[in-house]
């Protein structure tokens, strides 16, 4: 398999592991690979180097960060012919978590190079054409990405300290939701539409989401105050949040979302200002992406790796 590996050196643990670019070089020369190592320069470089890999006519590019380069990987890789795979390398990594996609440097790189490995198609989605793999969100959602992004340092302690510090800021927004002949307007803290179930960090706002069923599931956490706000963080963990009364959630292909004025959003963590409209909208199987073979019994929608590259559909 020609495989190009995306080395992102700003991802969280790439920072704090230097090493890991002599590794994947020591991977690919012990092993004497067809594969090439480029590392990131800028926002948005990853999409060019991902989409220059597939039009050469790389077999599989490799992620090797955290949800946002996967994100710009993604963008470069949606419906062609050519493979994501990933190595974990962020602060959170909802995608890896969501797929049960090995952690260790070393498991993750054989994985990539497919050994024991197979093609699986996945959704992706879009909001106003901005494309995401894991989730998207808007209001408190959107407000703790943009200052957990600000960070020196990460992980699952930043991310809760980055929530608590926006709870204590946020004002709650109407939102005005249509899915076809359904429509509801609300008073949100919270609204993430999900293609997997987590965040990452196991951090689960859609559990029971699946990244292949053609679906989105939206998911709305009302205004409430501060102590009904901290107990919905456990439920966050166990993967009980719909138990709340707080809680509402949606399925479907297609969401508009109108909000009242332009603002902040994020895709896969990363933060953009939006219009006031959103249309959120899945495209299904849009996305080939390398994960563990499972046994035979219970392939569905998946390729031998071996063999992927002459039996995409």
């Amino acid at each position: 398999m020609r495989t190009c590996f995306i080395f992102n050196p700003h991802s969280g643990a790439n920072r704090r592991r230097p090493g890991l670019r002599d590794l994947i070089r020591a991977h690919i020369r012990e092993r004497a690979l067809p594969a090439e190592l480029a590392t990131t320069e800028r926002p948005g470089h990853a999409t060019e180097l991902a989409r220059a890999a597939a039009q050469s006519g790389h077999d599989v590019v490799v992620a090797v960060g955290g949800d946002g380069t996967v994100n710009e990987i993604a963008q470069g890789l949606v419906g062609t012919a050519t493979a994501l795979a990933l190595v974990p390398c962020g602060s959170g990594n909802g995608l890896a978590l969501h797929l049960g996609l090995p952690r260790q440097p070393e498991a993750a790189l054989s994985l990539a190079s497919g050994a024991g490995a197979e093609v699986r198609l996945i959704d992706t989605g879009e909001v106003n054409g901005r494309p995401f793999v894991n989730a998207m969100g808007l209001g408190l959602d959107a407000e703790i990405s943009r200052r957990f992004n600000r960070l020196r340092r990460r992980g699952l302690l930043g991310y809760v300290l980055a929530g608590a510090a926006a709870l204590r800021a946020h004002q709650p927004f109407r939102c005005h939701i249509t899915a076809g002949a359904a429509q509801e307007s609300l008073d949100l803290a919270v609204l993430a539409v999900a293609n997997s179930d987590q965040y990452g960090n196991h951090a689960r706002i859609a559990p029971g989401a699946r990244v292949d069923d053609g679906q989105l599931d939206l998911v709305g956490i009302r205004a409430v105050g501060l102590v009904a706000a901290v107990a919905l963080v456990p439920r966050l963990f166990l993967g009980t949040l719909e138990g709340s009364r707080h809680v509402v959630r949606w399925r479907g292909a297609r969401f508009q979302l109108e909000r009242p004025a332009a603002g902040l959003i994020h895709t896969d963590g990363e933060t953009h200002q939006d219009a006031a409209r959103l249309d959120v909208v899945v495209r299904p199987r849009s996305l080939r992406l390398l994960v563990p073979a499972r046994p035979r019994a219970a392939l569905t929608r998946s390729v031998p790796a071996s063999r992927f590259a002459l039996q995409f559909p």
